[in-house]
């Protein structure tokens, strides 16, 4: 635990050394993050580009009507370690106002050694949350409804994160789980690479800065699901 907390920590400083006189959050120009990599760790640095983005790049995940504008939201190219052990370059599209925030959790994520499967922006499986959670997706924006509702999701603003929808699935109250195949991992009791508990580093990355974890919900349960309206 202390060598984790030391670790977190300079992961910290090395971010806020980077970030300093950077200008605000919201400031409409790209931005990277290069951290090095923990002696003795065999990571490579990680390193996060956040840039504007178009209404063109964000195809059918941004609609007219949609809360927010592409002008609020950021393009944020990331360092995460896939499930094969080798370090890999994914995309999220955030709010503005969470980029650097996003940028630093997924910095915690890739030296605690959590593995992704894949990090694709959602328009590349057609907007389709169903099929991005199929393909074990992790992503982030998405201008959509509320599971089963019709009020906006946090996705619709940037600022929720689904990370490893299959190792990590949405039970509803009635016992449904999405997507199907992440069914076997229902079972919590199972400690398997990349699922998330309560405590654990992935949870303590997003909820010590304020997120919100869907696997502490009572109905429905959303394993996968952090949020910071």
């Amino acid at each position: 635990m202390r060598l984790r907390t030391k670790a977190v920590a300079l992961i910290t400083f090395a971010l806020s050394a980077v970030l300093a006189g950077g200008g605000p959050a919201s400031a409409a120009a790209d931005r990277t993050l290069e951290v090095p990599a923990p002696a003795g760790s065999g990571l490579a640095p990680y390193v996060a580009v956040i840039k504007p983005v178009t209404a063109e790049r964000l195809g059918n995940s941004w609609h007219e009507g949609c809360p927010v504008g592409s002008d609020q939201l950021r393009l944020v190219n990331l360092s995460f370690l896939g499930f094969d052990g080798e370090v890999h370059r994914g995309e999220l599209v955030v709010n503005a106002d969470r980029a650097i925030e996003v940028a630093r959790v997924f910095a915690d994520l890739y030296f605690g050694r959590f593995p992704i499967e894949r990090m694709e922006t959602v328009e590349k499986y057609d907007s389709d949350d169903d099929a991005s959670m199929a393909a074990n997706n992790t992503s982030a924006f998405n201008c959509r409804a509320i599971t089963g509702g019709t009020a906006w999701s946090n996705h619709s603003y940037g600022r929720a994160i689904d990370v490893d929808t299959v190792q990590n699935p949405y039970v509803s109250g009635s016992g449904a789980v999405y997507p199907p195949n992440g069914a076997p991992y229902v079972d919590r009791t199972q400690h398997l690479p990349g699922m998330i508990h309560a405590g654990d580093g992935t949870e303590h990355a997003f909820t010590t800065r304020g997120w919100t974890w869907g696997g502490s919900w009572d109905t429905p349960i959303d394993y996968q699901h952090f949020e910071k309206p």
